[in-house]
């Protein structure tokens, strides 16, 4: 959470104090190696079903959510660990819910794509493509009507700029003026396609003029104070003027659509994806800080070690907790109250 009350460090990249520089670059290393440690756990077989990894766009989720407070809103798409980490879920409640197992945020029912949980207002991923944009203007009416000072940010991926649902919400999310955030990560392909092959206009940001003008921008995603500085002017704007704002983010992933594809095909060269990395969003945060003197190299080795360990510890814990028993197939389907039906028989409340 983004505060005013911490002291600020000399010259610091992005005028941030230490305190919250440390904090973005700990929520993408949580991020990455909690994502390696998933795919290790795809590929012998303890996490099944659909898995879509983060790694490469650990600088979006880490910037944005990390420019939010606490009381605000998250909504995203099926590739939703890494937002349900910086968000403040435990490691242990998202890997046990990869595990499809009880002590998952959703009692193991709801697998990678459903991570949710209300305690942290991470209102989750959401497996059908743009469908949660028209959920999150929902969200924005709710606290227009509560007349709180709340803002909803809603991540999505590039492909959903081509549906109707990406126009429909955000047409009324302008009209009505909500405070909602739209961020586009922009990762160059919806899933193996490449995003010049299927939109007349590669700067997603300009599709969103027309409806929010020129709050409608475009960021470097791999750099994470970058996309904090643009998710913080737009919060600002969301709570004092109750408007949305649209953001490109322009990032990589480095691995294919999910786990059960590819990472290189015809579109996606080994070539490309090596030459993205170059510009790997932890490693040139971690140049920048200690080139400015935040930290050392031994304060990010010791940093990652205890979030390697913190990972292996989540998916010891997943790997302890029980399956879900048959008890759970009703479970939150129907309601277990019964009230007299007009013809006498039961009915469900």
């Amino acid at each position: 959470m983004a505060s005013t009350e911490e002291t600020v460090v000399g010259e610091a990249p992005g005028g941030l104090s230490k305190e919250k520089l440390l904090e973005l670059l700990r929520a993408m290393l949580l991020s990455r190696r909690f994502e390696e440690k998933t795919a290790e756990s795809y590929q012998m077989g303890k996490i099944g079903g659909f898995c879509h990894l983060y790694i490469g766009q650990e600088a979006v989720a880490a910037g944005a959510i990390g420019a939010l407070r606490e009381d605000d809103y998250v909504i995203t798409a099926y590739r939703d660990h890494a937002q349900a980490l910086v968000r403040g879920m435990s490691p242990n409640s998202v890997m046990s819910e990869l595990y499809g197992r009880i002590d998952g945020c959703s009692r193991g029912a709801g697998g990678s794509m459903h991570m949710f949980d209300k305690s942290v207002n991470f209102m989750g991923g959401h497996g059908i493509v743009g469908t949660h944009l028209p959920i999150a203007t929902g969200v924005g009416y709710a606290i227009r009507y509560r007349q709180t000072d709340q803002v909803c940010l809603c991540f999505f991926g590039d492909s959903v700029v081509n549906g109707g649902p990406f126009h429909e919400a955000f047409n009324m999310t302008a009209k009505w003026e909500l405070p909602v955030i739209y961020i586009v990560e922009n990762n160059s392909y919806g899933m193996g396609t490449d995003i010049d092959r299927v939109a007349a206009v590669d700067e997603l940001f300009t599709r969103a003029c027309a409806y929010a003008g020129k709050r409608a921008e475009q960021v470097d995603g791999q750099d994470v104070l970058a996309v904090y500085a643009a998710v913080e002017r737009a919060a600002e704007r969301a709570r004092t003027e109750k408007r949305p704002t649209f953001i490109e983010a322009q990032t990589y992933r480095y691995l294919g659509h999910s786990m059960s594809d590819p990472a290189h095909g015809v579109s996606r060269t080994r070539e490309e994806v090596a030459e993205e990395r170059e510009r790997d969003p932890i490693n040139t945060f971690v140049d920048k800080l200690t080139d400015a003197g935040v930290l050392t190299d031994d304060d990010v080795e010791a940093m990652d070690k205890e979030i390697i360990d913190e990972v292996e510890a989540a998916a010891e814990f997943a790997e302890a907790s029980p399956v879900p028993g048959p008890e759970e197939i009703y479970a939150h389907v129907y309601s277990d109250e019964y009230r007299g039906g007009p013809d006498g028989r039961d009915a469900w409340r």
